[in-house]
């Protein structure tokens, strides 16, 4: 029988280190979440040779309710790293899908002949669409009196707001065309129906797609996107909660979104103010302030992909457990920090 103690480090999690000798002098880690544990107690705890399992023996609580916990065990010490690759970051493509997944509303725009003595002249409207979640293709309703025509080009112009400090956009060229297939068409028109209410099918247009320029912001270089890479692409899963989960973080974790640039970010540089922009599946973007240096942009990667909204709190939450631990020497600091900030003013 072996005794050890647990301790509270933060959040109402213990961590309990168990040293125990064998052939290889393999070290076990034991991970607690504790809920009304009586902490400081020596807990006894018996291994059992003969099996793989590990057996707790509880005493000394006769005065208090038995221990809520949930456990894991892994063979060594965790280890956490960033990458500071640009793989870290969603491809344009990916990027452009989930914009269009998003947004509601975008400028359409063409050459007409409703120039000056009906000379050709570019005409942009406002317009609300959906999208194909088979491919990513936009569709919408137009007002018969526009002057559009079907298979002239066209564009789409769509932009996605982020917590008021980013605006990632893209712009869809192809052909305005109408839809062949009916029952294709009637997909549509449900889809478009659950979402804005019902139409005449018979103003339903579609943009055939050619290419697509993505652009991370206001005043940064585009790239383009074949229309192959836009149609297979996947958009991102977290895209549904980003916002929501982005907005519940900077208002109940400043302190911890503050610890992570200092933690996680190599910087000469006091953080006076950070916010987090956007969260995808990868990792998040942080706009920090410093009154020596000014504004900067900055990417934190996950040390692993997440896949939906349990697995992003989770690993935030592990991340910031980590950075409260290296802040105050619990753990040494054993990963890369970023080094890639974008600097947005002076």
């Amino acid at each position: 029988m072996v005794l050890f103690t647990l301790s509270t480090l933060r959040n109402d999690t213990a961590i309990v280190a168990i040293s125990r000798s064998s052939d290889s002098h393999v070290s076990t880690f034991l991970f607690v979440a504790l809920t009304n544990v009586l902490i400081g107690n020596s807990v006894p705890f018996t291994p059992n040779s003969k099996t793989n399992r590990t057996h707790f023996h509880f005493s000394n609580f006769s005065s208090f309710k038995p221990p809520k916990c949930s456990l894991f065990a892994v063979s060594e010490a965790p280890h956490f790293e960033l990458s500071t690759h640009s793989n870290k970051k969603p491809f344009p493509a990916k990027v452009s899908r989930t914009i269009m997944e998003l947004a509601s509303v975008g400028t359409l725009s063409a050459l007409t002949n409703e120039g000056h003595e009906g000379s050709s002249s570019p005409l942009a409207i406002g317009v609300r669409f959906a999208v194909d979640p088979h491919e990513g293709t936009p569709f919408f309703f137009l007002n018969p009196t526009f002057p559009f025509s079907p298979q002239t080009p066209y564009s789409l112009h769509v932009q996605l707001n982020q917590s008021g400090l980013h605006t990632p956009q893209c712009t869809l060229q192809g052909t305005l065309t109408k839809p062949q297939d009916m029952s294709a068409t009637k997909r549509l028109v449900s889809l478009w129906g659950k979402r804005f209410g019902e139409v005449d099918q018979d103003l339903m247009y579609i943009v055939a797609v050619d290419r697509v320029l993505q652009l991370e912001d206001f005043q940064e270089d585009g790239e383009w996107i074949s229309s192959l890479d836009y149609k297979n692409a996947q958009p991102d899963p977290l895209r549904e909660f980003a916002e929501k989960l982005v907005s519940e973080i900077n208002t109940n974790n400043m302190e911890d979104i503050i610890r992570f640039c200092t933690v996680y970010v190599d910087l000469d540089f006091q953080v006076l103010e950070a916010k987090m922009i956007w969260v995808d599946r990868l990792g998040f973007d942080m706009r920090l302030s410093s009154t020596q240096k000014g504004i900067f942009e900055v990417r934190i990667p996950f040390p692993r992909e997440v896949t939906d909204e349990k697995g992003a709190k989770s690993t935030f939450n592990c991340m910031s457990q980590l950075a409260w631990e290296v802040e105050r020497n619990l753990q040494p600091l054993d990963f890369e920090k970023v080094k890639q900030l974008k600097h947005i003013k002076s």
